[in-house]
């Protein structure tokens, strides 16, 4: 029998007197990739932010590796996640985020592949700047590469293709589909199809995502 790396079963979400979510069920085997589509403000933000523990459901169970999402260090250790962007420190560069985040992860950074991950996203001609000096197209590719760069079993990403021009976008769905062949399992929420299959995932509706 397939692990599950992600197993939610009647959620529900409301924001005051407004249902979010509705008896939402989705199952992701370990390995596997999944993508969210569906308009606006019709609850895929919401599902991930429950998935990696940073919303509380009014109701339902979700599990994440066999356990409840965000219970233990290990839980974190396995799952890396830009539904939040990440917050600057001030004074430091973009380049010492990223090393920052390799050896608070005992990894060495250019065993990581710092800079080549920095210069496959294109910005290693910014390493150099702070992060919000950079434009918002640029902040994105740094998310990702903090993302990218720490070990981890579970990516669960928010549009990641956000503000990133055709080649941005073509780089970091191979870098996804890297990362799943590498044997990580990887969700996500996305507009756009064609960056979705390219990152090799299966495209699944929010109005599917219904308890049986």
């Amino acid at each position: 029998m397939d692990q599950l790396a992600i197993e939610v079963r009647g959620l529900s979400v409301s924001y005051g007197s407004t249902p979010v979510l509705v008896d939402t069920a989705l199952t992701v085997k370990a390995g596997a990739g999944v993508c969210i589509t569906g308009e606006n403000g019709i609850g895929k933000s919401t599902l991930l932010r429950c998935i990696v523990s940073l919303q509380r459901p009014d109701a339902g169970e979700i599990t994440v590796f066999g356990g409840p999402p965000g219970s233990t260090p290990e839980f974190w250790r396995a799952v890396a996640t830009t539904v939040e962007p990440p917050s600057w420190y001030p004074g430091l560069t973009a380049r010492e985020h990223a090393e920052l985040v390799c050896r608070a992860h005992g990894l060495d950074p250019d065993r990581a592949g710092l800079d080549e991950t920095l210069d496959r996203l294109g910005i290693a001609s910014h390493a150099d700047a702070v992060p919000p000096s950079l434009s918002s197209g640029q902040k994105q590719r740094l998310t990702l590469a903090l993302a990218l760069l720490r070990p981890s079993k579970l990516l669960v990403l928010d549009e990641p293709e956000q503000r990133l021009d055709p080649e941005g976008r073509a780089t970091v769905a191979a870098l996804l589909a890297d990362y799943r062949k590498n044997g990580g399992t990887l969700l996500l929420a996305s507009h756009d199809d064609g960056f979705a299959a390219a990152a090799g995932t299966t495209v699944t509706g929010m109005a599917d995502l219904v308890a049986a």
